[in-house]
């Protein structure tokens, strides 16, 4: 007699199985969401034989010179690291219509440019379609392929035959593998087909870049299933109505993850800002108060940037506390810092905070700059544009010194500022060595006595 087929149930929301059926799922909470499925054994050889590789002494491994293909984009390149390691899988995320797109017709021309074959798969737009924004993008060459497709097995297929060395996928979430009965974009169609895609790329060194749309809830197709599966995370932030746009490493297994690229779309494209401090600052107010710029280190070089705030008096019970670009609970701190220290009666003020161009921002540096706009709107005082300022402000107020006080200094004798307040510690033999005047404070006491008094 013939074994009895073994199931499992697989919800079509967030993957979760259970040997039996369930009205609602135990992962996700969804009703109604399990669906039935053949218990497979063993999954069949996509692309390539699989082989073990048996256990060896760590001291008998060799390692080779990594070898990365520059794309000549300067800060896509900084981005990832220093270019694009072979076999590397890169997920690309980001609201819809912010540039995921865009930049990647635009990496694939400088790659195809260069010899290398590249295929751009899309599962949401003609080929007629892609090709009007090409033509818009003067993206023309003749190793760049376009096809579309969202099954996964015929796209298999396909590799086989064109072998390509760079894939491109827009979007993940259209694709879609027979061996799951859910709905292509459910979060287990989307892990199951990343995960196939993950090993043909490790078994045949082909780099993939994935594009995921961004969710409400701000995650790439659901709960970060995508992110443990890549090497690479790459997001997207900015405002589709204004022009800039950051791309951020959140994960990077071949590089830094502090890194950003600068770029500025325009009808041909997206062209890189090489000097992005300058942009965001050419648009600062002058004589108001509240405003003050603080240089920040995105890995390994320095931003300045602007930070606002607005305080003003409410005659709610409960003031407002709002925050964009840096964390509302962080500010909150510094707030109660600033009544328990300085005795600044803030508990009746709306008090609202603001990054000029639309950075987040989680660097401790910007404490000083925080707690500086935030006593100059309170009483109304300007502080001079020559001043950048930076520092981490603790609970008793005190200013404690940050990584790289040189770099910031720097990049501070570059854009012409006259002054540079940070905390004293860390400033020896720094004093000499820039034309710039550093002033080293220890307490927010000695922050208010030197720009308020």
């Amino acid at each position: 007699m013939s074994k009895a087929r073994k199931t499992i149930f697989i919800c079509e929301n967030c993957g979760y199985q259970t040997p039996k059926w369930m009205g609602r799922c135990p992962g996700c909470g969804q009703w109604n969401s399990m669906t039935e499925k053949l218990l497979e054994k063993r999954r069949e050889k996509d692309f390539l034989d699989s082989s073990l590789i048996l256990p060896r002494p760590i001291t008998d491994i060799s390692i080779e010179s990594e070898i990365r293909i520059k794309t000549d984009i300067e800060e896509f390149d900084r981005t990832l690291g220093g270019g694009i390691i072979p076999g590397s899988v890169i997920l690309i995320g980001g609201e819809p219509g912010i540039g995921k797109s865009t930049i990647l017709l635009q990496v694939l021309n400088r790659l195809s440019n260069k010899g290398i074959l590249c295929l751009y798969l899309s599962g949401e737009e003609s080929i007629q379609q892609i090709k009007t924004r090409a033509e818009r993008l003067s993206v023309s060459s003749p190793k760049l392929y376009i096809a579309t497709g969202t099954n996964l097995e015929e796209i298999l297929d396909m590799l086989k035959d064109i072998k390509p060395e760079i894939l491109a996928i827009d979007s993940i979430q259209t694709l879609y593998t027979e061996s799951i009965a859910s709905a292509p974009g459910s979060i287990a169609q989307v892990r199951e087909v990343t995960y196939r895609l993950q090993i043909i790329a490790k078994q045949s060194g082909i780099s993939m870049f994935l594009v995921g749309h961004v969710t409400k809830e701000g995650d790439i197709a659901g709960p970060k299933i995508l992110e443990h599966l890549v090497d690479t995370v790459l997001y997207f932030e900015g405002d589709t109505n204004h022009l800039y746009r950051i791309l951020r490493a959140v994960k990077n297994r071949y590089g830094s993850t502090n890194e950003i690229g600068v770029f500025e779309m325009k009808d041909t494209g997206l062209n890189e800002v090489s000097n992005p401090s300058r942009i965001f600052l050419e648009q600062r107010s002058k004589g108001v108060s509240g405003s003050v710029v603080v240089p920040l280190i995105e890995g390994t070089r320095p931003v300045f940037l602007e930070i606002q705030a607005l305080v003003s008096p409410t005659p709610l019970g409960m003031p407002r506390r709002t925050t964009v670009g840096v964390d509302h609970n962080r500010v909150s701190l510094l707030v109660a810092v600033l009544w328990k220290r300085l005795g600044l009666r803030l508990g009746d003020h709306d008090i609202f905070v603001n990054v000029a161009g639309g950075i987040k921002i989680d660097e401790p540096a910007v404490d000083l700059g925080i707690v500086s706009a935030i006593i100059s709107s309170f009483l109304d005082r300007p502080v001079a544009r020559d001043i950048a300022v930076f520092g981490e402000v603790g609970l008793a107020g005190e200013v404690r010194g940050v990584n790289n006080p040189e770099l910031r200094i720097k990049e501070a004798v570059k854009l012409g500022f006259s002054r540079c307040i940070t905390a004293k510690t860390g400033l020896d033999g720094l004093y000499s060595r820039f034309p710039i005047e550093i002033i080293g404070i220890e307490s927010v006491q000695e922050l208010y006595n030197l720009l308020f008094q």
